[in-house]
């Protein structure tokens, strides 16, 4: 049996299978390994209490259960859904959207594919564009959207050093041109790994800039307002007709029920809904179904707002806590924790590469991510990628304060080994 290029594409490994396949190992061998690569949100007791209360509700309500596991929504998406979604994003935003404005697909990696393939690769005219990704790194995720070919190209970032342990990432507006191989900007915000929260200043840079090249600027807000709302900082969420702003209720703790949204001009949303019926007929109803009443009373704002943001900030304050415990005055950074649900560790001069430390501390039974895996479009072998890794702070408070540990040790194993070589 041989598989053509686009099978022996799939069959490969990628970070993200790396990822996936190391969370549902950890996840199946429970107490026998520390889960801090993964991006699994966190069980919170309340948030979990809020989803069971909802769905034993629709469950209660036997015409509204079967519509929802019974029937294809349309290939937009589930039309109340995006009535309800549209009015809170014209109520708490004042943006001028409506459900023309919104399509739901089969959660943020579906719509990041898709999104990407529209404005990159070979284009009628005979010319191949890339989407920029202003700042890296970035999400694990996006590298393989291109099947092999590369459909990004990237910028380093300025490092702004805040303290010992302590830096930040800032975009390099200076060195930031735009092309006519540029298809499209593309961020995250917070992003992913680092937890960076771009100034709305940043932001509003990064959008004229889009606008004046005739450029979509594609914000994805997996981890952002209005829900989940994973944000330390002060960040305020734009949109016009040129942004395409993306959410999902993966973060909110509904993972499993795979919901991506998309929120862009008409012609945009035609073709997400096209690639929904093309590749799986419709999105799925179920995650749609169970938030909709949500969206209508605000309640979904209060679960963001009041108890999943307050969680991760304490949980993030925390961390960084044993981390200083741990790590002590090695050469070690964190980058400013400002959102989403992991810390981006920096081990300058770090004598093995984040590859060997990943293997090394998975078979201690620690699972982080290495670095080298968040910088798509980033042509140069760039010494820093090799000296990150990315940690989640969500799951249980004790398997975290263990990883952390074992993390220290391997790293003051690291240099001292470095140092005994030199001595």
């Amino acid at each position: 049996m041989e598989f053509s290029e686009f099978g022996r594409f799939f069959s490969a490994d990628s970070g993200i299978f790396r990822l996936m396949d190391d969370i549902d190992a950890a996840l199946s061998s429970p107490g026998q390994m520390h889960l801090l690569g993964g991006g699994n949100p966190a069980h919170i007791p309340e948030v979990q209490e809020a989803f069971r209360n909802t769905m034993h509700r629709i469950l209660a309500d036997g015409k509204h259960f079967e519509r929802m596991i019974g029937n294809y929504d349309g290939c937009q998406g589930n039309t109340e859904f995006i009535a309800a979604l549209a009015d809170l994003l014209q109520r708490k935003f004042g943006w001028d959207v409506g459900p023309a404005n919104i399509a739901v697909t089969n959660g943020s990696q579906s719509s990041f594919f898709v999104l990407f393939n529209l404005f990159a690769g070979r284009f009628s005219d005979g010319g191949y564009r890339k989407v920029l990704l202003p700042l890296t790194p970035e999400y694990i995720g996006y590298g393989g959207a291109g099947l092999g070919q590369q459909l990004f190209t990237a910028l380093r970032p300025a490092i702004e050093c805040r303290s010992d342990h302590e830096f930040k990432y800032r975009v390099d507006f200076e060195g930031l041109v735009i092309g006519p191989e540029v298809g499209a900007l593309a961020m995250s915000r917070p992003t992913n790994p680092t937890g960076n929260v771009l100034t709305d200043e940043e932001i509003a840079q990064l959008r004229a800039l889009a606008a004046a090249n005739d450029l979509p600027f594609i914000l994805d807000a997996a981890y952002g307002s209005p829900f989940p709302n994973i944000v330390f900082a002060e960040a305020t969420p734009t949109w016009d007709q040129s942004t395409i702003f993306c959410l999902s209720l993966s973060k909110l703790g509904l993972p499993g029920l795979r919901t991506g949204i998309v929120v862009a001009n008409e012609s945009v949303i035609r073709a997400v809904a096209g690639s929904n019926a093309i590749l799986s007929l419709a999105p799925g109803s179920a995650g749609p179904v169970l938030v909709t009443e949500m969206l209508r009373d605000g309640s979904m704002l209060q679960i963001s707002d009041r108890l999943i943001r307050p969680y991760y900030e304490r949980r993030a304050k925390e961390a960084v806590g044993w981390l200083e415990s741990a790590l002590g005055d090695y050469p070690w950074r964190v980058h400013t924790p400002e959102g989403a649900i992991f810390l981006w560790l920096w081990f300058e001069d770090l004598p093995i590469s984040s590859e060997t430390l990943y293997q090394r501390l998975k078979q201690r039974g620690v699972l982080v991510i290495s670095g080298e895996h968040f910088f798509p479009g980033l042509e140069d072998d760039w010494e820093h990628r090799h000296q990150c890794i990315r940690i989640s702070y969500g799951q249980d408070p004790a398997t975290v304060q263990a990883g952390i540990e074992i993390i220290a040790e391997e790293i003051r194993d690291a240099y001292g080994s470095a140092a005994a070589k030199i001595a």
